[in-house]
């Protein structure tokens, strides 16, 4: 019997697909993955990982690890890498579409009047959709716990990293505890050599890699004088907004306070519509960078409506774009490397200690208030590791169940 984890076993890595394909893959995602970004992780694990095979466990807990590093929203960086690898740079636009696009159309409609979703982040089925994420997170620790913590030097390092990113609860303690466990493994005499998974090809040169670098820098120079000489609010908010998008870890959260200051002082956003549309994004799918789609639909200024949203949905994800496709040629000869390995290793079981980190705050304390809660997301988890149940079929079901019950009303 072959194990699909190891690149020896004589199995040859998964067929190129299509745009099409991966745009259906990440619309499906982008239409039912609530929980934010590390639940995010949790269902392109389940998707990609354990359903499709497009990749095996290591190499997605590499890809992982790189995204932590990287500024901007970790999961999107995730699943624009995958689409890439798929389908070529159709499919990363498809991945990005598919996944971003629901909560974004979701947020300018909200923008534009419907009041009617202002009670959604409280509603049943909304509760149900938050508890279903902790038995998504759990699979995914769970799963790659077994394959990447096999022995007790690795074990350690998850725990350690577990104990890093609950005493320090920032994007800060997730690269403190991804480069602890990265020197651990590298110093670490006991942490085995491990293969570096199937090989990953990306369509991407090292002339375009450094090429996209030089396009992330430029704005963010660029942008600031341009805006300061020409004393365009509409620029000036361009400027914030990519900004925000350049120059944050740890998600969307994190994001937040940036584009508070770049909208509310100067008076493009009110700052009880910011709180308003900070609210209704809670209750949508997707990733949470989709709230600057609100800000330009909801925005005081030639930038408003549609277009608006548009606008700054593209220029918050572009320095995630920019910077992603810059690394990528470098990463995949790096990650082979035998120093790089034993390091990769630590760094894999550090990935699964924030995980596990994450599974309690902030997915389980921010989803489970009781027993009914507690009830559904060990039901949702029996029915994906022991029904094996399509995620997506198992979020329906959960939503269906928290509006029965009446969860969060």
């Amino acid at each position: 019997m072959t194990d699909p984890t190891n690149p020896k076993d004589g199995k040859a890595p998964p067929a190129p697909g299509t745009p099409a394909e991966v745009f259906g893959a990440f619309l499906k995602l982008g239409l039912t993955s609530f929980g934010g970004p590390i639940a995010h992780l949790g269902y392109f694990r389940s998707e990609f990982v354990d359903r499709r095979r497009w990749l095996d466990d290591r190499s997605y807990a590499d890809l992982v690890a790189l995204c932590q590093f990287l500024p901007g929203p970790a999961s999107s960086q995730v699943g624009m890498a995958l689409g890439l690898q798929r389908a070529g740079w159709l499919g990363l636009l498809a991945a990005w579409t598919g996944f971003t696009l629901p909560s974004a159309i979701a947020l300018i409609l909200f923008a534009l009047g419907l009041s009617e979703y202002e009670d959604m982040a409280r509603s049943g089925w909304v509760q149900g959709l938050k508890v279903v994420a902790v038995a998504i997170v759990a699979q995914a620790v769970w799963g790659m716990a077994r394959s990447l913590c096999p022995d007790r030097p690795r074990a350690a390092m998850a725990i350690l990293a577990a104990l890093l990113t609950m005493t320090v609860p920032s994007a800060a303690g997730q690269v403190a505890a991804i480069a602890a466990t990265g020197l651990l493994g590298w110093l670490s005499p006991s942490v085995p050599q491990t293969g570096g998974g199937q090989a990953r090809r990306y369509p991407v040169s090292r002339r375009a890699g450094i090429a996209a670098l030089l396009l992330f820098a430029i704005p963010l120079i660029g942008l600031p004088l341009w805006a300061a000489t020409s004393g365009s609010s509409t620029i000036a908010l361009l400027e914030g907004i990519y900004r925000s998008g350049a120059l944050v870890f740890g998600g969307g959260h994190v994001v937040l306070p940036l584009l508070q200051s770049t909208v509310v002082p100067g008076g493009i956003v009110d700052n009880a519509d910011f709180l308003a549309g900070y609210g209704a994004a809670q209750a949508v799918p997707g990733p949470l960078f989709t709230f600057s789609a609100y800000l330009g639909a909801i925005a005081n200024g030639p930038l408003h409506g549609w277009t608006g949203g548009l606008v700054l949905l593209v220029a918050i994800f572009l320095p995630a774009l920019f910077i992603l496709v810059g690394v990528l040629p470098f990463w995949e000869s790096l990650r082979h490397r035998t120093g790089i390995r034993k390091a990769m290793a630590g760094i894999n079981a550090g990935v699964v200690g924030i995980l596990l980190s994450a599974l309690y705050d902030p997915v389980w304390s921010s989803a489970i208030h009781g027993k009914a809660d507690f009830g559904l997301a060990l039901v949702s988890f029996g029915l994906l590791t022991v029904g094996r149940l399509p995620p997506a079929f198992v979020v329906l079901l959960a939503g269906l169940a928290g509006w029965a019950m009446g969860m969060g009303a």
